[in-house]
């Protein structure tokens, strides 16, 4: 005779791990991965701040961002963030990355992204400015988010740099 209890007994784990595994994001990656992950985020990030998409350049930031600036300051939060590149940087410059950047794991947490960038005028065939910088993402319910910038060291340069 056929006993529904025990085929329960043996359902239902297997249903139940099955769906706390599909519940369960992907792991962080590791090594080469980790560094194609990052480039990617980072080619993301500054395509929409290139391009002033504010709601994508946003949504890249952690509610509680903390984004420190050597001429700037401390920014608290994703919203003062987005209104200074609003203000700022919208359709006055581009970014453009030097190809320096360096990633770095962060156990159980996400990755250090550090490297060094330009900043050219809208239009300008050559860059003024440069700068470097250290983002810190975070890898949380599937979803990658910078929680901290620390954005220094900032200069001309001379003869327009490229």
């Amino acid at each position: 005779m056929f006993d529904m209890r025990r085929l329960a007994l043996w359902l239902v784990p297997l249903f139940v791990g099955g769906v706390v595994h599909a519940a369960t994001p992907a792991a962080i990656p590791q090594g080469d991965a980790l560094v194609r992950t990052v480039n990617e985020l980072d080619k993301k990030v500054f395509d929409a701040y290139n391009s002033c998409d504010l709601k994508t350049f946003g949504d890249f930031f952690s509610a509680d961002i903390e984004f420190y600036h050597d001429n700037g300051g401390l920014m608290l939060g994703r919203e003062p963030v987005v209104e200074a590149t609003r203000r700022n940087i919208c359709h006055k410059v581009r970014r453009e990355l030097v190809g320096t950047l360096e990633v770095y794991p962060i156990k159980d947490y996400g990755a250090i992204e550090t490297g060094t960038h330009r900043f050219c005028q809208i239009g300008g065939k050559t860059c003024q400015g440069e700068g470097k910088f250290l983002h810190i993402w975070r890898y949380q319910n599937g979803q990658w988010q910078l929680t901290r910038v620390v954005s220094y060291d900032h200069h001309s340069i001379e003869n327009g740099g490229k």
